[in-house]
């Protein structure tokens, strides 16, 4: 039992790490002109799609051939990095095979299609609350040859069987099953363990059925001859493709009010659906998640711009995480809060990965100034702003650069952190720089020094410094030392983020108008984050071909249709 399954265990996390595995290998596809042999394989919406119920929880689909992504990496890809392609791909291959039995290239490249489809179909298939939950897991592998399709699933059970009489025929509905009969368990054994029972099943001359109990190739069956049950049917499901762009590698569709029962998660949240999907350019991967509500939900308008923040002028271009918009006074209320807590709460797709690795710098400012961000900064920031984090030269620490175009709070709001700064036991010290003159948060200390022969006893006075701000025609500059608010100033006569290329094919994916960005030079930051989120380093070795090619992620929020939260996560690759 556990053997049969750790095998459907394989075919359902399979399309996960092939999808996975697409967004680092995808990189060779958008170098030079190899994109055209893409052209015309692709298909806008997963066919698959017809054999899941529309109440389905999850369904995750790629929508291109693994081997077509592996061949345009040796089109492009320079001797040394063909081989060390042919050597990742072979590895996932092996690793998601073992103990199976099957090999890849002998058993299923011959006659694998253009789609992968796993479903979560129900939460609990056979609705029996006696033996607890029971999810129904559903693969739909397209076939571009029948006979050799059916061949693997005769494999596929035989290797599977203990003995020849393991195995069950049977024909539903002029389908033909084939699965494992329910083996007699001692009482000692838990009941829900009897019930997974691996079948499968080949559809017409398009799919190869798998899933963990007859019972779910039963109900997809019923899908599709009732089409009024399955997804594609559904309106929520077609207005969210709506929202896609129309090429695409692979997407996922989520019913959340089904995810929501079916994780046991508490949650408040307005929205029905949400789509995730993934697409190519020559610059790098686009990921767009549109979340749909069931009826319009209250939000604060989020100010939409229509090109870069000004404020970004002063931040250094060697920036390592740059976060810059408008209006901050009201962020818990606008769309991109919601759009943020929506998918961190789910945690079903990496923007909960990705908020971790903006909140947990953030989180450290907090705790070196001793101040909650939002009620102490943000609620007075109305106009553009961009905070940003300017990693050493050691790589390990760093220094923050906050700009805000002022307003008729913001002198009220200077003078707010003064105070708190001086609840700390700091004094405000006027300093100058170059021709301007800045306030820094500063404390005497004394440090005593050794002593040489009979000289008496010597001390040197040292300032601490916790922070510095200081003033433009237009813009306010808080900084973390006098270091990094002097690189702000210097960024403006000398070159800032805004003006590096790097930054500006970063944000041209994202469509405008937008809410602004949120931008992470990856290269910048690797081994400061890496050192603040340990469990960062067990991320990339799952996804390591894409760490391995990334240069920088870009996350971004727009659309303004009622009823709609959109939002994009570029990664930006190595060309």
């Amino acid at each position: 039992m556990i053997k049969r399954r750790s095998f459907f265990y394989f075919l359902a996390v399979s399309v996960v790490v092939l999808l996975l595995t697409g967004i680092g290998g995808c990189y060779w596809l958008v170098r030079g002109s190899p994109l055209t042999l893409l052209q015309g394989g692709t298909q806008a919406t997963p066919e698959a799609a017809i054999f899941v119920p529309k109440q389905a929880p999850v369904m995750v689909s790629i929508l291109v051939n693994p081997d077509r992504l592996e061949k345009l990496r040796q089109v492009v890809a320079r001797p040394k990095q063909r081989r060390r392609s042919r050597q990742e791909i072979d590895q996932i291959k092996t690793t998601l095979l073992a103990n199976t039995g099957l090999d890849y290239r002998r058993d299923i490249q011959s006659w694998l299609g253009d789609e992968i489809t796993v479903a979560v179909t129900t939460s609990d298939y056979d609705r029996d609350s006696y033996n607890g939950q029971q999810p129904g897991y559903l693969m739909a592998l397209a076939t571009k040859d029948v006979e050799k399709s059916r061949e693997f699933l005769q494999l596929v059970f035989s290797k599977q069987a203990i003995a020849p009489t393991d195995l069950e025929f049977e024909d539903y509905k002029g389908v033909n099953l084939v699965y494992h009969k329910a083996r007699p368990q001692p009482e000692q054994i838990p009941k829900p363990l009897t019930k997974r029972i691996l079948s499968g099943a080949v559809l017409g001359d398009r799919f190869v059925l798998l899933a963990n109990h007859p019972m779910v190739i039963k109900d997809a069956i019923n899908n599709v001859q009732a089409p009024d049950l399955n997804l594609t049917t559904s309106s929520r499901y077609q207005q969210a493709l709506n929202q896609l762009p129309p090429r695409r590698l692979g997407l996922v569709f989520l019913n959340l009010p089904s995810v929501v029962s079916w994780q046991g998660i508490e949650s408040t949240a307005q929205y029905e659906s949400q789509i995730i999907a993934l697409e190519a350019n020559r610059k790098g991967l686009l990921t767009e998640t549109t979340l749909l509500a069931a009826s319009t939900p209250e939000v604060a308008s989020t100010p939409e711009l229509t090109e870069p923040v000004g404020a970004l002028q002063y931040i250094p271009a060697t920036s390592g995480l740059a976060i810059a918009g408008t209006d901050l006074s009201n962020l818990n209320n606008t769309a991109l809060s919601q759009l943020w807590t929506q998918v961190a709460h789910i945690s079903t797709s990496g923007y909960d990965a990705i908020s971790r690795l903006i909140n947990q710098p953030l989180a450290n400012l907090q705790q070196r100034w001793g101040i909650d961000l939002a009620q102490d900064i943000f609620s007075w920031v109305q106009g553009e702003y961009a905070l940003a984090l300017l990693p050493h030269t050691d790589k390990l620490t760093a220094d923050w650069v906050f700009v805000t175009e002022k307003s008729a709070a913001t002198a009220e709001g200077i003078s707010h952190l003064d105070a708190l700064a001086r609840q700390r036991g700091y004094d405000i010290t006027a300093l100058p720089l170059a021709d301007q003159k800045i306030a820094a948060w500063t404390q005497l200390t004394t440090t005593p020094l050794a002593k040489a022969n009979d000289a008496e006893d010597a001390i040197t006075i040292k300032a601490k410094v916790l922070g510095v701000h200081g003033t433009t025609d237009k813009y306010e500059i808080l900084a973390t030392s006098v270091e990094a608010i002097d690189a702000a100033l210097k960024a403006y006569q000398n070159g800032s983020l805004l003006n590096d290329a790097k930054f500006q094919a970063s944000i041209e994916a994202i469509p405008q108008p937008n809410a602004g960005y949120v931008y992470l030079d990856w290269i910048a930051t690797q081994e400061l984050l890496e050192r603040q989120l340990p469990v960062l380093k067990l991320v990339e070795v799952i996804v390591k071909p894409l760490f391995d090619n990334l240069r920088s992620l870009t996350v971004s929020s727009y659309g303004s249709e009622p009823g709609l939260l959109k939002g994009g996560v570029f990664f930006r690759l190595n060309s």
